[in-house]
């Protein structure tokens, strides 16, 4: 039988073998939102850059530039990290290098997996279904926050082990964790999180509607999936 299993900080990577297996990453708060946003909305595809100058450089090569550092806008790129940026009619068609405090991270620390492919609460029933749908174990990593674990990651993480009880079993006890994490908190993910790190964070910087926003399930069908170093719709 399938296994699933959840790598709760990119700082934990060196643990967990991904050869073999569909990588799930996430950053509900708000990379992957974002991203799930961006293709559901049209954008062509998204390059995902750990290095911010890297990031930058792509500005020359005709890709829009968007992302974050500790939740804040980089000065001089054309976006930031909120999903709602995303949705606009002139993205439809372009591309877009993306880098961000932890999701872009995340990602380039999960190269060598079988697959990549992004997911938030915005796509969780497309995810869950896909992942029905495929032959490999699956592995969650969630980008924490500077390698420190977060809620909402970890939240998300525990829905898609739901989700999937009765197709995958847990490989150790920290997918049953999250799995019951998000049992407790699925009724109202909001109030949940209120008084976690990164929400009080985000409300210091006014931006609450986000925080709902990316707490919304199934919003989209769209699933992004890495594919020679480019995010487009799987």
């Amino acid at each position: 039988m399938k296994t699933i299993d959840v790598c709760l900080s990119p700082d934990l990577m060196h643990l967990y073998p991904v050869n073999d297996r569909t990588v799930v990453v996430v950053d509900i708060l708000r990379a992957t939102s974002c991203m799930v946003t961006a293709l559901a909305h049209g954008v062509q595809s998204i390059r995902p850059f750990a290095n911010l100058e890297e990031c930058r450089a792509m500005k020359s090569k005709n890709y829009f530039t968007a992302g974050e550092r500790n939740g804040e806008k980089v000065e001089g790129f054309d976006f930031g990290n909120s999903p709602f940026e995303y949705m606009a009619d002139n993205l439809k068609g372009e591309k877009i290098a993306f880098t961000t405090t932890n999701g872009t991270q995340a990602i380039a620390k999960s190269q060598g997996a079988k697959e990549i492919i992004i997911g938030s609460f915005l796509n969780l029933s497309a995810v869950t279904e896909y992942l029905k749908k495929g032959e490999d174990s699956v592995l969650v990593v969630c980008a924490a926050w500077k390698g420190k674990v977060n809620l909402e990651d970890t939240l998300f993480a525990g829905a898609l082990v739901e989700n999937l009880k009765n197709h995958v079993e847990p490989d150790c006890d920290a997918p049953l964790a999250a799995q019951r994490l998000y049992n407790l908190a699925k009724k109202d993910m909001v109030d949940f999180l209120k008084d976690s790190s990164h929400v009080k964070r985000l409300n210091r910087l006014n931006i609450h509607k986000d925080i709902e926003f990316c707490l919304t399930p199934d919003q989209y069908q769209t699933i992004p999936k890495l594919v020679d170093g480019e995010l487009v719709r799987a």
